[in-house]
């Protein structure tokens, strides 16, 4: 059967998860587009030009055209309910600063975000100093989070004197008196929220960070007795918004609708205790389809629109109904901002196969009974004996094992064995599939037992760590060679020497689930074959850590014109060894001169010539300098 690159595009599904900016083109790369009917980037060719310029693989791409595109998306979703629902209040977004803090990032959300009056949430008192520094836009908001010192509260108190907007939420009731004492001494009044603890809870990956017994927020008995304590001190005009959150990536738009509709009661019930709150802040959780199934936790059920639609008219029902003034509303989608906007891009650099299409031996006398019973079953299993054959199978191969644990096969019994259990998994799965449903859980049983592993030239915990910590899906994809049958099967390992370094999560199309591998494509010898993780601009970067001493990647900023051309406006080199070293202080000259002085030991014993040591130091002060990833 031939191939096309819409067969591509169905199996990796990305005209699902892709939300228009990513689509195969007719050469059968991936491109990458911020703008609808217009000519995309050819990612492959990028990666090819990124090369030439010295860019090293694995490559972290950033797209920030994407971020303002869904910068401008989320806000203008919002200003359509407003609109639609004749709604009384205004919304603002705010992006929360720990998604990804990268000060290129940055920069550009808050220049995309000035047109929208997108302001900053801070979670500590180093974000709060970063937003200060850059952000000054009109009528946009700073939201501070998070625990709080005296220091982290009087700077955010001070910050109202450069013109800025700035909340701070109270998250913990002992922060109440820390404000109160910090405002009286500046002679500063402070624009106070509250953080509500809902007990409505999120659904998905992150949902005990939610409810009754999440980390943040005043139960409904300290929030009465926060509104006592403002009574008392003649401060309650200063409270000001009402904050709850419900988790990030929030799957299910049942579970959002739920939670509004909680924190709306307790915003109306703020003025029935005589306060007159001007905002609500929704927080986050406004989710990225990762997969485009819209039904397990990598992806959402609703769309941005739909996400607006309901927080607006919920919120106007409610406060309508208890005559309440409409609030202005605050978002903290952070991850809905700039996941799609970075692609990490890795090459394969081999693969390990286990199908074995033929034996690569013939079968003698001298062989064991168990050799010879496997070698029946590889002659003789068909689709009307494949179930009683594949269980024969599963007893032979816990007999291999157990056989050679107590001496009684030999290894090179063994590794016949084996090969047979290869070689008839191989047959058996084409008999299985050809059998259809009387063979499907022994075709599924098999496929995970015969997929390929490609090592690739990256590090899981540097950057996808969500996809080891909390078996987050993102989309893999080969980003070349689309017009062609993808017709191997793989699970993909990464650097470090982690067993748990591999990808093998992946999205089934077809069942709209996850399955246990990705395919691929033959590997040609001498040729570069490119895999891409996308939407990974959320998170990753920040959290990703050190394992095995790999660091930071080669990352680049892409502007992408409307024509398909594009301008590099960034490229931040990757950690060297040596950079890496010296968080862990290794020091560069320390670390040479003790090699130095070992190499003169073993020149005065004899076991190392100066030609040699003249060599494993060249080597040593190159490998210093080098990328941590491996390189041509």
């Amino acid at each position: 059967m031939s191939w096309s690159v819409e067969k591509s595009a169905e199996l990796y599904g990305i005209n699902s998860w892709g939300s228009g900016f990513f689509r195969i083109n007719s050469s059968g790369n991936v491109e990458v587009t911020a703008f609808k009917d217009k000519p995309g980037l050819d990612l492959h060719r990028l990666v090819q030009d990124l090369v030439d310029r010295g860019v090293r693989p694995p490559i972290l791409v950033r797209i920030p055209n994407i971020v303002q595109t869904r910068v401008a998306l989320i806000s203008q979703c919002f200003q359509n309910s407003i609109r639609e629902n004749g709604f009384q209040g205004t919304y603002t977004g705010v992006y929360p600063i720990k998604v990804n803090q990268q000060r290129h990032l940055l920069e550009e959300i808050v220049d995309f975000g000035k047109e929208n009056s997108l302001g900053l949430e801070c979670g500590s008192k180093p974000e709060l100093l970063i937003a200060l520094a850059f952000m000054d836009t009109p009528h946009a908001h700073i939201i501070c989070n998070g625990f709080k010192d005296v220091e982290y509260i009087e700077t955010a108190l001070l910050s109202q004197k450069l013109g800025r907007s700035t909340f701070i939420v109270v998250d913990r009731l002992a922060e109440l008196s820390i404000i109160i004492a910090s405002s009286k001494k500046l002679n500063i009044k402070p624009k106070i929220g509250f953080r509500a603890k809902l007990n409505t809870q999120g659904s998905g990956k992150w949902v005990e960070s939610s409810g009754a017994r999440s980390k943040f927020g005043l139960t409904p008995s300290e929030i009465v007795h926060a509104i006592d304590i403002l009574k008392n001190e003649n401060m309650l005009d200063c409270l000001e918004l009402l904050h709850f959150h419900i988790g990030s990536q929030v799957p299910s738009i049942q579970a959002i609708k739920a939670s509004i509709k909680e924190a709306a009661r307790f915003f109306t019930e703020l003025f029935t205790l005589g306060a007159s709150p001007k905002y609500i802040d929704v927080g986050g959780g406004l989710g990225v389809d990762y997969d485009g199934t819209g039904k397990t936790d990598s992806s959402t059920n609703y769309s941005e629109q739909e996400y607006a639609n309901d927080v607006v008219s919920i919120l106007q029902a409610i406060c309508d109904e208890r005559n309440v003034p409409h609030p202005n509303i605050i978002s903290e989608s952070g991850r809905a901002l700039v996941a799609h906007s970075s692609i990490l891009i890795f090459d394969v650099l081999g693969m390990n196969e286990v199908q074995k299409h033929s034996l690569p031996f013939t079968i003698d006398k001298k062989d064991s009974l168990l050799v010879k019973d496997l070698l029946y079953i590889y002659e003789n299993v068909n689709h009307k004996n494949i179930n009683e054959f594949y269980n024969d199978l599963i007893e032979k191969k816990n007999d291999t094992l157990q056989l050679f644990s107590f001496g009684g096969l030999s290894l090179e019994q063994r590794a016949k064995a084996e090969d047979l259990y290869w070689a008839i998994s191989t047959k058996m799965t084409k008999i299985a599939k050809d059998a259809g449903a009387d063979a499907e859980d022994i075709y599924w049983n098999l496929q995970r037992e015969l997929s390929d592993t490609y090592f690739c030239n990256f590090s899981v915990f540097q950057s996808l760590p969500d996809s080891w910590a909390v078996n987050q899906v993102f989309p893999v994809m080969p980003i070349h060679r689309l017009e062609e049958r993808p017709d191997r099967r793989a699970t993909i390992a990464d650097l470090t020497c982690d067993s748990d370094g591999k990808l093998e999560h992946f999205i089934d199309t077809d069942a709209g689930s996850e399955q246990g591998y990705i395919e691929v494509h033959d590997l040609i010898p001498g040729q570069p074959y490119y895999l891409g993780a996308f939407l990974a601009g959320a998170y990753q970067e920040i959290l990703g850590d050190l394992h095995n001493l790999f660091g930071d990647t080669d990352t680049v900023h892409i502007t992408i014109n409307e024509n398909g051309t594009y301008t590099v406006d960034h490229v931040l080199y990757g950690d060297t060894v040596t950079e890496v070293l010296s968080y862990l202080d290794y020091g560069r000259s320390e670390l040479v001169e003790l090699v130095r002085k070992a190499t003169e030991q073993s020149i005065l014993s004899g076991s190392l010539s100066h030609t040699e040591a003249r060599l494993l130091m060249k080597h040593y002060e190159e490998g210093l300098a080098g990328y941590t990833y491996l390189e041509d």
